[in-house]
């Protein structure tokens, strides 16, 4: 055993320990306020960490081990985390689910639930969800965090390895994420209803989705089999199963005029990884709504 002689030695190791066990406990406290099941390393499976790096691993309360799990802060009736919970089931991904509570704000809170947490806007600055955190990795944006899931996860990809497939599928999800979804975005449209009224911001969400999935319809005629783009399930089907569904019963947009797409829908409604990542069945969902 090592005595400490010198009392100002003592003092720094008292210290030390006392901050590193407030450390522990605001990140218990966080695991409590925040998700369902975390835990906490044990001091014995990692190396001693340097106490600049302590505090850094404390505010940054996602980085974790390498067999940590994946981290999704979502919200239940966001499309463009519907599109990352599918990709993550159809590659067989677990993660922790996070809501953030788009109706009430949320994403604009300083701190979320806990007050020492960091703030959501050094995850995402836009205040959107879906964020997805892979240890010390956060990636905003659906499309770009499903390009980093193929690239960090390549079990069952979402992009064929054909060049001419590839870039169809590319296509066809960024009109989905650059020319439909944003024109009618729940921010945009309650934007509208205060300007204009509900009616008008009604009819712009339907004429714009109409465009969009004309071109679509155009796009992928030639190619839809089973799926979009063929017999595999692919990157269009990931952005464009969610994107029909919701424009079906949010905004009454009349799937018949689109046959291709509407045949596609018929085979995502019997896909166990599309049904598990529907909204209905997310922890946040509210059932009659």
């Amino acid at each position: 055993m090592k005595f400490f002689h010198n009392p100002n030695h003592l003092h720094s190791l008292v210290s030390s320990i006392i901050d590193t066990s407030k450390k522990k406990a605001q990140f218990n406290y966080f695991t409590r306020c925040f998700t369902t099941r975390v835990d906490f390393e044990s001091p014995h499976t990692n190396p001693p960490m340097d106490s600049s790096k302590l505090q850094e691993n404390t505010e940054a309360s996602y980085s974790s081990s390498s067999s940590s799990k994946l981290v999704l802060y979502s919200y239940w009736q966001s499309s463009c985390s519907w599109r990352v919970r599918f990709a993550l089931k159809l590659k067989g991904l677990s993660y922790d689910y996070k809501l953030v509570n788009l109706e009430k704000g949320e994403q604009f809170s300083p701190a979320l639930v806990c007050p020492w947490v960091v703030e959501f806007e050094r995850l995402n600055p836009l205040h959107c969800v879906p964020v997805l955190v892979d240890g010390d990795v956060v990636v905003s944006d659906s499309f770009a965090i499903l390009l980093y899931l193929e690239e960090k996860y390549p079990q069952r990809p979402l992009l064929p390895a054909d060049p001419r497939l590839k870039a169809l599928n590319l296509q066809g999800a960024s009109i989905i994420s650059s020319s439909i979804q944003p024109l009618h975005m729940l921010s945009k449209l309650k934007y509208m209803e205060e300007k204009i009224g509900s009616e008008e911001s009604l009819s712009w969400a339907q004429l714009h989705i109409g465009k969009g999935f004309l071109a679509l319809e155009k796009l992928l005629k030639d190619f839809a089999s089973k799926f979009a783009t063929g017999n595999e399930v692919y990157m269009t089907d990931v952005f464009l199963a969610p994107q029909i569904a919701i424009a079906a019963a949010r905004f009454n947009i009349n799937m018949s005029t689109f046959p291709s797409l509407s045949r596609v829908n018929e085979t995502y409604k019997g896909l166990p990884e599309f049904q598990a990542s529907s909204p209905e069945r997310q922890p946040d969902a509210v059932h009659g709504k």
